[in-house]
């Protein structure tokens, strides 16, 4: 059976998540589900991988991300997003959208994106960075935030000289 063009990016998109575990495990970071880890946060040890990890999104409904990164040892508690475009499509598009609920919603205060694909519009990608850089349409009285935008490259850089 032929996969649809969402089946497709999401297949795609997997790949790179795929990547990020392996970047943790090198690592000695055990990766959990949230919601395992939820039921029984003992049992576990203290460097994490949490995957599928809920938070309540701008609009107030629930939202997901891929990643949350725990780790007492480093003093680490990062969420980690990731987007993937390969060919045309829309994650771009809900960039602005990413941006403001890291900004706002995501209860964590370092936040990683890890985006790629070369399928971005042009302007897309450089206009995220800039938000990031700018803290562009952060509310005066939020929380300071460290939101990182990362190619698949500087995130594994970043792994290693981060996470030894």
């Amino acid at each position: 059976m032929a996969k649809t063009q969402g089946g497709a990016a999401n297949h795609q998109g997997s790949v790179l998540e795929r990547t990020v575990v392996p970047a943790f495990e090198a690592h000695d970071f055990e990766i959990v589900s949230y919601r395992d880890w939820l039921k029984q946060p003992k049992v576990y040890g203290t460097e994490l991988l949490l995957k599928h990890v809920p938070y309540t999104n701008i609009y107030g409904a629930q939202g997901y991300t891929e990643f949350l990164a725990k780790s007492e040892r480093l003093a680490l508690n990062a969420r980690i997003e990731c987007k993937w475009q390969q060919s045309r499509g829309s994650v771009d598009e809900k960039f602005p959208y990413l941006y403001l609920n890291c900004m706002e919603a995501m209860p964590e205060t370092d936040i990683i994106i890890i985006a790629g694909g070369g399928g971005m519009r042009p302007g897309a990608l450089p206009w995220l960075k800039e938000a990031v850089r700018q803290k562009r349409y952060r509310l005066p009285d939020a929380p300071e935030k460290n939101v990182q935008v990362f190619s698949i490259d500087e995130f594994l850089r970043w792994a290693n000289r981060t996470l030894r």
